[in-house]
């Protein structure tokens, strides 16, 4: 009898954490084939290292994923608290870049990063969906959520999301060049 009522708990309980799942995967694109997730990691396919893609960030750092249409490499550039930097793919050629932002680059991020309206930018709080094709997407992950957004005619950037991305591209090799 206590198996047969763990087994109904069960059941539902693993429903949530895959359809969580899936969610959160579906999250960083609205085009499932055209996730991070989806293409082979950087380097594998020259033997080198595989780096990791973040799904999660604490509070104080940012992670970027930008990606040139559905077909284009994934760049990704990871931001830590004293700002430190580590750039995947930067240049499309699978070199990884390393730096440190400016210390005045370094506080203005975490002003950004602390403010309270990036949580109301997030996909999930604007239900954004990914519209344009062979667009320039770039995803920001925050300790507040994932904040997506495209280079598309008519689309306007999230305000504090719009200005983390100009500075990390502005301050790192992160800018695309297509």
């Amino acid at each position: 009898m206590l198996s047969r009522a763990r087994s109904r708990l069960l059941i539902p309980l693993l429903a949530v954490a895959l359809a969580g799942t899936l969610t959160g995967c579906s999250l960083l694109d609205g085009d499932t084939a055209a996730s991070p997730a989806a293409q082979p990691p950087v380097g594998a396919a020259a033997g080198g290292p595989v780096p990791e893609i973040p799904t999660t960030v604490a509070a104080g750092q940012v992670s970027l994923l930008q990606r040139l249409g559905a077909e284009g490499p994934l760049r990704t550039l990871s931001v830590e608290r004293d700002g430190a930097w580590q750039c995947l793919d930067c240049a499309g050629d699978g070199v990884t870049s390393r730096g440190t932002l400016a210390p005045e680059q370094t506080e203005r991020l975490q002003v950004l990063l602390a403010d309270p309206r990036l949580a109301g930018e997030t996909d999930q709080a604007r239900q954004y969906r990914v519209t344009c094709i062979d667009a320039l997407t770039s995803s920001l992950l925050t300790s507040s959520g994932l904040v997506t957004s495209q280079d598309c005619p008519g689309e306007e950037r999230p305000p504090v999301a719009g200005e983390i991305l100009l500075l990390l591209t502005q301050a790192t090799p992160a800018e695309v060049k297509g």
